[in-house]
């Protein structure tokens, strides 16, 4: 396994498959970089390097008890590029990962991010205020908090369920895939897990998306239960100057995980790479 040492002593798992441009992946919560292997391998078969890193909290990485935010998460995710020297990257995020991309460059600028990608993803806000009626109400999170550190276990095994549209008609999801979801889920620490829910709910990343100056492609599927594509795709493609904004009608948000949308953004993602 590669891994490497953050400033304070956090191990990173990563991997780094492959040669050419580097296309770096981050991964939703409470998922591991394994969430992005059919895409990691995808882009390793034609011609770039594909790097994926476990958050801290989460997989391989470090349980740690602190520094589980989005501003520490960007700083490790600036140590894996610096570490491996990473430059003309392409950078995707799918859901708290996509937080994860928006604040690096918020943090960080583009000087060796040639372009990104937003999946699904948390930003601008989805916790519901009054400048942000779109979102969704605390409570939401309450509960998500509470399932965590009630049953974790049972609660994911429900999650996976609404994350890949398991509860809608003519649903393709395997039971595999959903056990794989549980499984990823487990791995993640409960006080990482936790306190990511705060993280991704609460954090505005508006001031970042304004910070984009690279191509930037923003996906969400019009059917996601997790991230409400009106209070996130909607508001993030009109923040980001030029941004190019795809909904995948019917689609969860788990939707690079399963049929028939996997093949569809596959061929998308691969698209936007060589465009």
């Amino acid at each position: 396994m590669s891994s490497m040492t953050t400033k304070d002593g956090t191990s990173i798992f990563y991997k780094d498959w492959g040669s050419g441009r580097p296309v770096v992946f981050s991964h939703g919560w409470p998922l591991n970089g394994d969430a992005w292997d059919p895409q990691a391998k995808l882009v390793a078969d034609n011609g770039f390097r594909a790097v994926v890193h476990d958050r801290r909290g989460h997989g391989r990485s470090s349980q740690t008890w602190n520094g589980n935010d989005l501003d520490t998460y960007a700083d490790d995710l600036a140590e894996v590029i610096e570490k491996l020297d990473l430059r003309d990257i392409v950078l995707v995020g799918h859901s708290t990962g996509g937080g994860e991309v928006t604040r690096y460059i918020g943090k960080y600028g583009t000087g060796r991010v040639a372009k990104a990608v937003l999946l699904g993803a948390i930003p601008p806000l989805m916790l519901k205020t009054d400048a942000n009626p779109e979102g969704l109400p605390i409570e939401v999170f309450d509960e998500i908090r509470q399932g965590v550190v009630t049953d974790r276990s049972q609660f994911y095994e429900e999650l996976s369920v609404p994350f890949y549209g398991a509860n809608r008609p003519g649903s393709r999801v395997s039971q595999g895939t959903r056990d794989a979801f549980w499984l990823w889920s487990m791995q993640a620490g409960i006080k990482g897990a936790y306190d990511c829910v705060k993280a991704f709910s609460e954090t505005d990343l508006t001031e970042d998306l304004k910070r984009f100056d690279i191509p930037t492609w923003i996906v969400h599927g019009s059917d996601d239960q997790i991230v409400p594509i009106v209070a996130a795709g909607e508001k993030s493609s009109k923040i980001v100057k030029g941004a190019k904004f795809t909904v995948y009608e019917g689609a969860p948000h788990g939707l690079s995980m399963v049929a028939p949308f996997r093949d569809t953004f596959d061929a998308d993602l691969l698209a936007f790479l060589r465009s």
